[in-house]
């Protein structure tokens, strides 16, 4: 809440500003970071602007052996861009074997966007530009440490959410 001019008080936004980024993590680092300025994300954008920096971050980091594993958003679920993933990655987890929501087995949702946002500067961000500007300076900032250590405790994750049948780890 916010005391405006005249000494009434109005609800204030705590984030004015939004940007879409698709950003992918392993243990040896992040990805580089997609950003949308403008509108939403379909399937046709997903595999025009996010799908070929993937391929070449996983080729160049791994080689030709590693897994590509995305959540269950509508763009990454749909049929083109399975299609496009079955096609150029060395293997990818296809969404019948992935669970469609499933935050606790994501580095990005369990750990890295959190990181992300505790590096961006939220005093500066005044505008759209300052904003992506700041979550690109952010990215870089993100530890190699608090990365590799997400990833790692992926195997956990995975063994301690079978022995809760699938429920959130909490």
């Amino acid at each position: 809440l916010a005391a405006d001019i005249s000494g009434g008080i109005r609800q204030k936004r705590k984030f004015p500003q939004k940007v879409m980024v698709w950003l992918a993590v392993c243990s040896k680092g992040v990805s580089p970071l997609v950003i949308f300025e403008n509108g939403t994300v379909d399937h046709d954008r997903y595999i025009k602007e996010v799908l070929p920096v993937a391929p070449k971050f996983g080729n160049n980091t791994f080689g030709a052996a590693w897994t590509f594993q995305q959540d269950g958003a509508r763009p990454h679920i749909h049929a083109k861009s399975q299609e496009w993933c079955d096609k150029h990655f060395p293997c990818f987890i296809d969404k019948d074997h992935w669970p469609p929501n499933s935050p606790d087995l994501n580095p990005l949702d369990y750990c890295i966007w959190d990181e992300l946002a505790h590096q961006v500067n939220w005093e500066t961000v005044r505008s759209k530009k300052t904003l992506i500007n700041e979550v690109k300076r952010a990215v870089r900032k993100v530890s190699v440490d608090v990365v590799f250590e997400s990833c790692s405790s992926w195997t956990n994750r995975l063994y301690r959410l079978s022995q809760v049948k699938g429920n959130y780890l909490r």
